[in-house]
């Protein structure tokens, strides 16, 4: 069969699909990696590298998979977690083969985390497919920003699949120039309230590249979806947000990941849960983190039972970004230890590493109110809000 009559019956069949359902009365969303009809012809005779891991689904079926006998595929980057999304958060991640399709699979986690001008030859365009949850230090972003880099200077073309914003709301502290780092790589919010395709745009409008660089990008835009409507993502985007809650929760749990509490990794319900051993006598409900396959192999407080809180009665997701658990423990600390601030921040520097500032800490050290931290940042996010117009792709 022909690669032209290949892309026309592609192109029914997506077309098909979208006339049942909206037949059925159901709205429907395509993302970027469902609209073979728009992506296929900008493929046409060129060699493509993916940049995908295990949420990049084209319907039901990974992107690789789908692709590989229409196109010619000369490599996959996979990102942390892996191509295939097992891996934990931080663990190395090894280059070989996908045992399917036998297309050869590099890392841009661990000490390569942008792709080498030597990794990108034979390739004319990379494909970039992934789910991000809308949070700063999501490292999907950082993976992103490395890739344009070495697509613009490289000369090769660049395509994003864009995907819904799962946690779509602008809020928290935007990143100061001096906590710039792989949690951090962009001076943009907490929550930047961005799809993907969104934030490549405005890495190029806003020169972040550097050194005067441009990638030449093409967004494929969802279908379907609009800033503001809620997604609930059909697989988990990484090992630790294993549902709706967990992402919900994440930009307010993540920053634990700075102290002495567990926020329930080494659980089958992580981010979802908060404790530390140091709280018995606050707390009954109690978890214990375990070493777990597909979850965490080297949990804080492993094999120590952890007192503190069950998110997960909570009848209606959370919104946006809150620093009330925060205050909280901390608070409880204070109550139990004379040198709370040591034992309760025990990676100070990780935790304004994810905050982007030392500010929220030391105005939590002061005791000062949320509602007084929040007025630190205020301004930066006024301004970051009014940018953020320029690149919106979606109402």
């Amino acid at each position: 069969m022909s690669y032209t009559k290949r892309i026309f019956l592609k192109y029914i069949l997506g077309a098909c699909i979208s006339c049942f359902m909206a037949l059925q009365g159901h709205a429907t969303v395509r993302n970027g990696a469902d609209q073979l009809e728009k992506l296929l012809p900008l493929l046409e005779g060129k060699r493509v590298s993916l940049v995908v891991n295990h949420t990049s689904l084209c319907g039901k079926t990974h992107l690789l998979d789908t692709l590989v006998s229409l196109v010619k595929i000369v490599r996959v980057f996979a990102p942390e977690h892996g191509f295939r999304g097992d891996a934990d958060a931080g663990e190395y991640i090894q280059n070989g083969k996908d045992t399917r399709t036998r297309v050869p699979i590099l890392s841009l986690y661990g000490k390569n985390k942008k792709p080498l001008p030597s990794q990108l030859t034979g390739t004319d365009v990379v494909v970039f497919d992934i789910q991000d949850v809308g949070a700063r230090f999501y490292t999907y972003i950082s993976t992103l920003y490395y890739v344009m880099q070495a697509c613009a200077e490289n000369q090769k073309e660049l395509i994003v699949l864009d995907r819904p914003n799962p946690c779509d709301y602008v809020d928290g502290p935007v990143r100061e120039k001096a906590y710039k780092s792989f949690v951090g790589m962009l001076p943009i919010p907490l929550l930047h309230g961005c799809t993907l395709g969104e934030i490549a745009g405005m890495i190029n409008g806003e020169g972040w590249l550097g050194k005067g660089l441009q990638c030449r990008l093409q967004v494929i835009r969802v279908e379907g979806w609009k800033h503001g409507q809620p997604y609930s993502l059909p697989v988990k985007p990484s090992p630790n947000l294993p549902n709706d809650l967990s992402i919900a929760l994440y930009p307010s749990l993540c920053p634990f990941e700075g102290t002495s509490v567990s926020i329930g990794r080494g659980t089958t319900y992580p981010f979802q849960v908060i404790g530390s051993p140091a709280l018995k006598d606050f707390f009954q409900f109690q978890f214990t983190p375990r070493s777990l396959k597909g979850f965490d192999k080297h949990p804080l407080h492993q094999n120590q039972a952890c007192f503190g809180l069950d998110l997960r009665t909570k009848k209606e997701l959370p919104q946006g970004f809150s620093l009330k658990y925060l205050l909280q423990f901390y608070q409880l600390y204070q109550k139990q230890y004379p040198d709370a601030e040591k034992r309760f921040f025990s990676r100070s520097q990780w935790f304004d590493l994810l905050m982007g500032t030392s500010q929220v800490r030391k105005d939590i050290l002061q005791g000062k109110t949320e509602s007084e931290i929040r007025q630190a940042w205020e301004k930066d996010l006024q301004a970051y809000r009014s940018l953020r117009e320029k690149y919106l792709l979606y109402e």
